[in-house]
């Protein structure tokens, strides 16, 4: 998984890579040969007595020494520069793919998660790039290598390297594969204390105003607790990889001088080889323990990678976009917004969340849903800009099935005003132009005063120029509904959604809102969902939803003749007004 993974990315760096393992051949060429040339120096110059040998090989060997180090430091250069591109490939892909997930699947990952893996594990394998450039192409050449010119040095002497190298590949497999579940486990937790810290973080009015901090602070502290016992448990099996590496080096640094010596007092041996063949031992065991370094590090990575791969892999608005109308689900003339028998449930749900909705919104009039608390009237709205696609039926637009559409297009079409009001930082002005980059202040003013937000916003220092937090939590709610209103009528449409967009306004603003509304809207088709008859009392038609289902539709007055759940509504708000 996490080398078809990194293969794919490192494509595009080809020649990089080229140029990386040959800088990384040449460097490990040249520390294999230094212990042969030492050898050389020891033997025929220091032994024997003549100095002419020992310059002039130590003059191959300070050459090779400044060949290994400009190979290396190129080679980790260009290392690292592969590798932050692949990061910044990877957080773009990431990123770019969240914008065109379809909202069930945002939700399924969850913000906290989907910002874990578009930091930490696009960290984790772009460190792993770093590693196994650095590393992971040396270890074996200079493995294999050490052990070919330890065994040119004594053959009888070899035997050690073929008994200490099964011991250090044991060693570890078995520390591999006790680190694979802790790190998969260990990125779960980090979702979860991302999770944790979010949403303390934004609902900190809500903790102080019920008095709960130390029952948050204490879930905090479970999960912080978690996390910290699960980094433990694997920085522990790390840490013991490198005594117990140490151990097998150090037995077999004594076994190889102790049997060396030996073997030089019987003469069967120089003494040159021996420390040769210290340093090709030193050398192989280098190159395990660079392996082990990297492989340890593999696990966290693999996990990294998994979830990386699994964001990448989920179907984008792009492909739903791409959806061909359903086969015999032909549209008929229909000059406005019409639902066909659509239903609509969540993947994996039981029950659906609408049932056989059909209605017709014609241009020029007002649509309004209303219904109890989660009876599906926001997923109505949201199924028309395709932010939900329904599991059967049909939507059309105009006379053409939503579902043919490409997105871009279709979206052109409509402004939305949605439940929730979020702003990002920055001035008014610029939150405001998201619907209409290209809007003069004229048209801004405009905007905010249909919106009845002119009166606010001029009083502020600033003005337009007044500058929103995250969210724009530094506004009040009716501030920043009427804002939201501003911003979606800004745009020119063809279809305005508002999404329960009234709910924090009194109801002279709304009164005065609704009447600026009219004549700007007057062509379009506007659908409102409403939890307040008085907001749609004056729609064209009323579309009464209960469970999922379309139980009436007609103006104010003829509901209240033929709906009895529309009667309901009404009564249930006239007593609360009344008490």
């Amino acid at each position: 998984m996490l080398a078809s993974f990194l293969l794919r990315r490192l494509a595009p760096h080809k020649a990089h890579v080229l140029a990386i393992v040959l800088l990384q051949l040449v460097q490990i060429a040249a520390t294999l040969l230094l212990p042969t040339i030492n050898a050389k120096i020891v033997d025929d110059g220091l032994v024997a007595g003549n100095s002419d040998v020992i310059l002039r090989l130590g003059t191959w060997m300070l050459v090779l020494t400044v060949v290994q180090v400009l190979a290396a430091v190129v080679a980790g250069y260009l290392g690292a520069v592969v590798a932050m591109k692949v990061g910044r490939g990877l957080r773009r892909e990431l990123f770019d793919k969240i914008h065109f997930l379809p909202d069930q699947d945002v939700a399924a990952f969850g913000p906290a998660s989907l910002v874990v893996r578009t930091t930490n594990d696009v960290l984790q394998l772009q460190n792993i790039t770093v590693l196994v450039f650095s590393m992971l192409v040396a270890a074996p050449v200079m493995g294999i290598g050490g052990v070919i010119l330890a065994v040119q040095q004594d053959v009888a002497m070899s035997w050690i390297v073929f008994a200490i190298i099964p011991v250090l590949l044991a060693i570890m497999l078995l520390i591999v594969r006790r680190l694979v579940p802790l790190y998969r486990e260990g990125q779960g937790l980090v979702d979860r204390i991302n999770s944790v810290i979010r949403e303390q973080i934004l609902g900190t009015a809500v903790i102080r105003a019920f008095v709960r901090q130390p029952v948050e602070i204490r879930r905090f502290e479970t999960a912080n607790e978690a996390l910290t016992t699960n980094n433990l448990r694997s920085a522990r099996i790390v840490a013991a990889m490198l005594p117990l590496v140490m151990i097998v080096v150090n037995l077999s640094s004594a076994g190889v001088v102790w049997l060396g010596g030996h073997r030089i007092i019987a003469g069967q041996m120089q003494l040159g080889a021996l420390t040769a063949f210290i340093a090709y031992i030193m050398q192989i065991l280098l190159a395990i323990m660079m392996a082990m370094y990297v492989l340890s590090t593999a696990p966290r990575a693999t996990v990294s990678a998994e979830r990386v791969a699994e964001v990448l892999a989920t179907e984008s608005e792009h492909v739903l976009s791409e959806r061909p109308a359903e086969t015999g689900a032909a549209v008929g003339p229909c000059p406005g917004l019409c639902f066909d028998n659509v239903s609509f449930a969540y993947p994996g749900a039981e029950a659906r969340v609408l049932d056989g909705v059909t209605f017709t919104a014609l241009p020029g009039t007002t649509t309004a849903v209303i219904g109890a608390t989660g009876s599906g009237k926001s997923t109505v709205v949201a199924l028309v800009p395709r932010l939900l696609d329904p599991s059967s039926g049909t939507i059309s637009l105009d006379g053409r099935d939503t579902a043919t559409i490409p997105l871009a297009t279709l979206r052109r079409k409509i402004a939305v005003v949605p439940q929730e009001s979020w702003f990002f930082r920055g001035t008014i002005a610029e939150n405001l132009r998201l619907s209409l980059p290209s809007a003069s202040d004229a048209q801004l003013w405009h905007a905010l005063e249909t919106a009845q937000a002119a009166d606010f916003v001029a009083q502020l220092p600033d003005g337009m120029d007044t500058a929103l937090s995250q969210g724009g939590g530094n506004f009040s709610g009716g501030q920043r509904q009427r804002l939201s209103i501003a911003r979606a009528i800004l745009r020119p449409a063809s279809v305005y959604v508002f999404d329960d967009s009234f709910s924090a306004l009194d109801t002279v603003t709304e009164a005065r809102l609704r009447d600026a509304l009219e004549p700007e809207l007057a062509k379009a088709i506007v659908l409102i969902v409403a939890q307040r008859v008085n907001t749609i009392v004056s729609a064209d038609q009323i579309l009464v939803i209960d469970e999922g289902r379309l139980v009436a539709h007609g103006t104010h007055h003829e509901l209240l003749d033929s709906s009895e759940v529309y009667r309901e509504i009404v009564a249930s708000q006239l007593e609360t007004e009344s008490a």
